[in-house]
């Protein structure tokens, strides 16, 4: 399996392509939200992969690609090891430098989606256009961003591997986050996913995405984009309800906005017939 060491930590990627895939085919790269995996873009990437070579990756702390132990962790790299989001922008600007690659499209999901964001503000030169699905703004609520924060750190503290070994399991894990039920393998990866994820990437990605900052923060970054953007909600998604994401699309002439119907916080698996026609659409109207 192919690895890139990105700030201390080998990053796992690979390539979607389609057999007859040529040289100078466009690169769309995919962002994996919190607590999973680029293994859930899998089915994406290969209905687009005739137009695309796909480049998937897992985001430090996340599926394949492990944070070292403490014991491998020198002070130099540990300075770099951090939770902000705009440090995991930089890590795709180091992905993309490491393998050569000047410009892209952008496919991100849930917190991998404002990552993006943050990534098409501060290299616009390296973004034809991006897709962020179920993504959005929220007001800053202190008392309820503790509660978040307090319940999320019990919830990433207690994962016993057992769970991967109890039969429902996996049903129940991925009921709030579905509005179409999946396949039992794809819940299964989910939940395994979740189960593996590093304890300080998971940890800290509750406290910065969830956050003051980000709340705060949000609305200018997408009031700032320039790139060519869809933004994607599915309508029952209860992560991050479809109002937000239409208000954030609200705030710049850039944005796109597309509501899949009688779909979660996963649109492009619970229903990936309309999920592909609304990115082709947006993908095609660039040669209109």
């Amino acid at each position: 399996m192919p690895y890139l060491q990105i700030r201390g930590v080998e990053h796992y990627y690979e390539w979607v392509r389609s057999p007859d895939c040529s040289a100078t085919q466009p690169v769309m790269v995919f962002l994996h939200g919190w607590g999973g995996s680029a293994r859930y873009w899998q089915s994406t990437a290969e209905s687009i992969s005739t137009q695309f070579a796909c480049l998937l990756y897992d985001l430090r702390g996340f599926g394949r690609s492990r944070l070292p132990q403490n014991a491998e962790i020198d002070s130099q790299i540990d300075s770099q090891i951090d939770c902000e989001l705009e440090t995991y922008a930089e890590d795709l600007a180091e992905l993309l430098d490491s393998l050569g690659i000047e410009k892209v499209y952008l496919n991100a999901h849930s917190m991998g989606a404002t990552i993006a964001t943050l990534f098409l503000n501060r290299y616009p030169q390296r973004v034809e256009r991006a897709i962020l699905t179920c993504s959005g703004i929220f007001e800053y609520n202190e008392q309820a961003f503790k509660a978040f924060h307090k319940f999320g750190g019990q919830v990433v503290k207690v994962r016993p591997r057992l769970l991967l070994w109890i039969p429902g399991v996996d049903r129940i894990f991925m009921a709030r986050f579905l509005h179409r039920s999946l396949p039992s393998q794809l819940r299964r990866e989910f939940l395994e996913d979740f189960i593996l994820a590093d304890y300080q990437a998971a940890l800290g990605t509750i406290y910065t995405s969830v956050s003051q900052k980000m709340a705060l923060g949000m609305p200018e970054e997408f009031a700032r984009i320039q790139t060519p953007t869809l933004l994607v909600s599915g309508e029952y998604d209860r992560i991050i309800p479809a109002e937000m994401g239409e208000r954030a699309a609200s705030l710049s002439e850039n944005v796109e906005y597309a509501l899949i119907r009688d779909t979660g916080h996963f649109p492009m698996l619970e229903d990936a017939s309309s999920y592909l026609a609304a990115v082709r659409s947006f993908l095609e109207s660039s040669d209109r």
